[in-house]
């Protein structure tokens, strides 16, 4: 739970404020001034400030300075009266994050605390992906290279594929396309017994009915046209290895019988041909379906289905596992900056919260994609926001939205809000689960901003 820390000498602001951040399901901790504020700021480390300006003793400017020196990640946010917003800008160009005018608005503070908790976020997860580079590399990564992230959803993806790879059972790995699943059964297949076999895959999606049941069991010269000479088949190719079936859920109907015998029976036939080929293929299969789904749909056998849902790994999205982002993104530069700009060490914050609050639908293939244009784009060191791709810099047309200048800025956030609302509830289709879904709020949330703005 994020913790927010409040430093204010009025009383009835500083409960007020408090307030407000309980109802957004975060820690609120108040200090009546610059002094207590510094202390308890040591004591629980928050994740966010919000100092008022002029206070006796340290004014917020002070507070600002002292709490940078001691953790220059924390975002600070300044409160000011109507006579000190160039003094409030001022502490801007020191460092702090943003400031909010009194009279205070609680909507005003929802947004600039979600924001703030945002870039917190991205500050902490890239000191530490610098950190945790050289463990990562050099212990994390020994075990499983195949396998970027700390967070703890990728902990626990890593602690089962060291008990299936343990085993010698069939697997079955499943989650969104560009979430990892190959790599997955790479890991699994290089910690088994099985390592100094061979690991073999076939992508059952890609193949017409007749071409994979050649690829899979090979054919016999002369067993159709083309066949000029004896193929051996992935199936034997991966005798005393692994066999990885990618795509599973798209092989065709007749071709499930024929897989379902080989994997009961360790035996089939080449095309063409009429002599039992017996192996010892261990199998792993992925699919970005609901396989169980397809099966009561129909469009998969239930006995298949059993045979290869034995042992289940399944893989998050990368939109739920945020904090592994900084990480990925390191990672990435580093592979692939040497072939496309040695100059880039890192992301630069503002690129990173950009990557961060995206919610990548292509998932951790479409985050090394991303890193992969930066790069060629970037011009120093860092990469900037400017050498992202377009659809992080939100520069396209329809993501583009219109500010109104001449109203008061609560108007105006209020004004943006509703747009985003408009053009994600557009992007659904009028599916509200799905709305919610795209602006990362709960549909209960949505439920009222749609009602708040007459959304209909």
């Amino acid at each position: 739970m994020p913790t927010i820390l409040i430093i204010d000498d009025n009383e009835t602001i500083r409960d007020g404020l408090a307030h407000t951040v309980k109802k957004l399901g975060h820690e609120a901790i108040t200090a009546t001034g610059g002094i207590a504020g510094i202390e308890a700021f040591k004591a629980k480390r928050p994740d966010f400030v919000i100092s008022d300006l002029k206070m006796e003793g340290p004014s917020g400017v002070d507070v600002l300075r002292a709490l940078t020196a001691l953790d220059p990640d924390v975002p600070i946010m300044i409160i000011t009266g109507f006579g000190t917003v160039e003094t409030a800008v001022e502490a801007m160009k020191l460092g702090a994050f943003d400031f909010i005018t009194k009279p205070i608005q609680p909507e005003i503070v929802r947004l600039k605390t979600e924001r703030a908790l945002e870039l917190c976020a991205a500050r902490r997860g890239r000191r530490k992906a610098d950190a945790l580079t050289d463990y990562l590399t050099a212990e994390a990564e020994a075990h499983f290279p195949e396998l970027v992230g700390n967070g703890e959803k990728m902990q626990s993806v890593r602690r089962t594929v060291e008990k299936v790879a343990a085993s010698d059972t069939t697997v079955f790995v499943c989650g969104e396309s560009g979430t990892g699943k190959e790599l997955v059964a790479r890991a699994i297949h290089r910690l088994s017994k099985r390592a100094a076999g061979p690991f073999i895959k076939v992508n059952c999606g890609a193949l017409t009915e007749t071409l994979l049941e050649s690829e899979l069991f090979g054919h016999e010269k002369g067993a159709f046209t083309g066949a000029v000479k004896q193929k051996p088949g992935r199936f034997e190719l991966a005798d005393n290895g692994t066999l990885f079936l990618d795509e599973v859920g798209d092989v065709p109907p007749a071709m499930q019988v024929k897989l379902l015998r080989a994997l009961q029976e360790q035996e089939f036939e080449r095309v063409g041909g009429e002599a039992p080929i017996k192996v010892d293929v261990r199998v792993v299969s992925a699919t970005n379906k609901n396989l169980e789904g397809e099966v009561a749909a129909g469009r998969f056998r239930q006995d298949l289905f059993f045979r290869l849902h034995v042992l289940p790994v399944k893989l998050p999205p990368l939109r739920e596992r945020r904090e592994d982002i900084p990480v990925l993104c390191q990672h990435f530069i580093s592979k692939l900056a040497p072939k496309t700009n040695t100059r880039v060490k890192a992301v630069s914050d503002a690129a990173l919260g950009r990557i961060m609050a995206y919610h990548w639908p292509g998932n951790v293939r479409e985050l090394e994609n991303a890193i992969e244009q930066a790069l060629v784009f970037a011009e120093g060191e860092e990469i900037a926001p400017s050498a992202l791709p377009q659809f992080l810099q939100g520069g396209a047309e329809e993501d583009r939205l219109d500010v109104p200048r001449e109203l008061s800025l609560p108007e105006i956030l209020d004004d943006l809000e509703r747009q985003l609302i408009l053009k994600a509830y557009a992007k659904a289709g009028r599916v509200k689960t799905e709305t919610a879904r795209l602006l990362g709020i709960k549909t209960s949330a949505l439920y009222y901003k749609l009602e708040k703005y007459s959304i209909e």
